[in-house]
């Protein structure tokens, strides 16, 4: 394989570029700095593709999947897929409470509790992941931080000292240059805040969000995003949960109606039948 080098030359009476090859002796994985010192042996590894991924889902999970949850689990598996794939990625028990926390609102709703189980079953095997130990990482996590403060979580995201899990988390991605947000370490951050007591609404969980990336040294743009959307897809799956039982209580109704409705009618063919009855015997009596 050929190895070229792009070089441009600005025609200053032309105002365009004049670009060249030249061959460079280059090697994937093995360039001097920091970055190729960390994630070059690395190179040459082969990497699932999310229509790969996507393909071992399905196969696992072995059934179709509702028509309103299609899209969102299509979405959840390749969007995953590209956070677990990365090199950089590292899970920590933040970011398995933000999944595990994710999952549970947006299929709470699903019609067949068995199919539910199973899809999230099939998404953790085909993504790489264990459901026992994410699930695990997760109530560690929820038990550590029951009777804290907003306060409190913010001092160990600052400190990154002691022997606290969240402390632990902030050290390590203070020390690591390369260290990777993704949307369900924020989602993570968000259900830690409603469990300390913060209020649910958008606008009190991005300040919160803000303050603990801020502590732990950390762009807060993303994560702040992530808060919202997160808050505008539960107000979406609410309205929808209302919608449904809504459905629900009229489609009842409406079963109860019918029901009424035939016992009315079995009522009155019963006295039709007893009075043409009673007037065949009348007749009978008379003549005997």
């Amino acid at each position: 394989m050929w190895n070229f080098r792009i070089a441009c030359h600005l025609n200053v009476h032309h105002d365009f570029y004049y670009c060249y090859c030249a061959q460079l002796d280059y090697k994937p994985g093995v360039a001097k700095g920091e970055l190729a010192e960390r994630f070059g042996h690395l190179s040459g590894n082969e990497v699932r593709t999310v229509g790969e991924a996507f393909s071992e889902f399905t196969e696992l999970l072995g059934c179709s999947i509702n028509a309103l949850y299609k899209n969102m689990v299509t979405d959840i598996v390749g969007s995953t897929h590209l956070i677990v794939a990365d090199a950089r990625f590292k899970r920590d028990a933040i970011w398995s409470l933000g999944l595990v926390s994710a999952l549970d609102m947006l299929l709470k709703n699903y019609p067949e509790a068995d199919i539910r189980e199973k899809i999230v079953a099939s998404m953790m095997t085909a993504l790489g992941l264990d459901e026992a130990t994410i699930r695990a990482e997760a109530q560690v996590m929820m038990d550590y931080v029951q009777g804290k403060t907003a306060a409190d979580i913010e001092a160990e995201l600052l400190s990154g000292e002691g022997s606290s899990p969240i402390a632990a988390i902030s050290a390590n991605a203070k020390s690591d240059k390369y260290w990777m947000y993704s949307r369900f370490f924020g989602l993570g951050l968000v259900k830690i805040g409603t469990v300390v007591g913060v209020e649910e609404n958008m606008d009190d969980s991005s300040t919160l969000i803000e303050k603990w990336m801020g502590a732990m040294q950390k762009p807060t743009f993303a994560a702040m995003y992530d808060s919202d959307q997160w808050y505008k897809v539960k107000a979406k799956l609410d309205m929808m949960e209302t919608l449904m039982k809504e459905i629900e209580i009229r489609e009842k109704k409406r079963m109860a109606d019918r029901l009424e409705e035939k016992a009315e009618m079995a009522l009155k063919k019963a006295e039709q039948e007893a009075k043409l009855e009673a007037e065949f015997k009348e007749p009978a009596e008379t003549a005997n």
